[in-house]
């Protein structure tokens, strides 16, 4: 099931908080998981939007409609699939900028804020979880 739009804000505030709390820590994780992840399912959906070319043509050629339906749907899902994945693709270097971007003097000022932050993102996150399982 893919977040919602504020799921996602939230998400980048929560990663945002990490580095700047702990940039060693992020940038070891976001160094080679992250990246890798979003780069191998890019390239499984670019195979799989192939693929859903040789359905359509196969359903062509043996006169099969559903076959040509299944292949344009295949192809539907992949070219969603990298483009939401090349969107949301780290570029190397980016989560490093955001973290210096707010200073030195701002990560010691409020580092009190930041947790409270995180414990109301916690918080609602787990009010969530708790009126979806009633």
């Amino acid at each position: 099931m893919p977040l919602s739009e504020h799921e996602q804000r939230m998400l980048e505030q929560m990663e945002r908080a990490l580095y700047a709390e702990d940039p060693k820590f992020a940038t070891a994780l976001e160094g080679s998981g992250l990246r890798r992840y979003t780069r191998r399912r890019v390239y499984q959906a670019v195979v799989g939007f192939l693929v859903g070319i040789a359905l359509l043509m196969a359903g062509m050629v043996f006169k099969q409609t559903w076959i040509s339906v299944v292949g344009f749907l295949v192809m539907l899902g992949c070219a969603v699939l990298v483009v939401t994945g090349w969107r949301k693709a780290p570029k190397p270097g980016e989560q490093p900028q955001a973290g210096s971007e707010s200073g030195g003097g701002g990560e010691r000022r409020h580092p009190r804020q930041r947790r409270s932050m995180m414990n109301r993102i916690e918080q609602r996150w787990q009010r969530r979880r708790d009126e979806q399982g009633q």
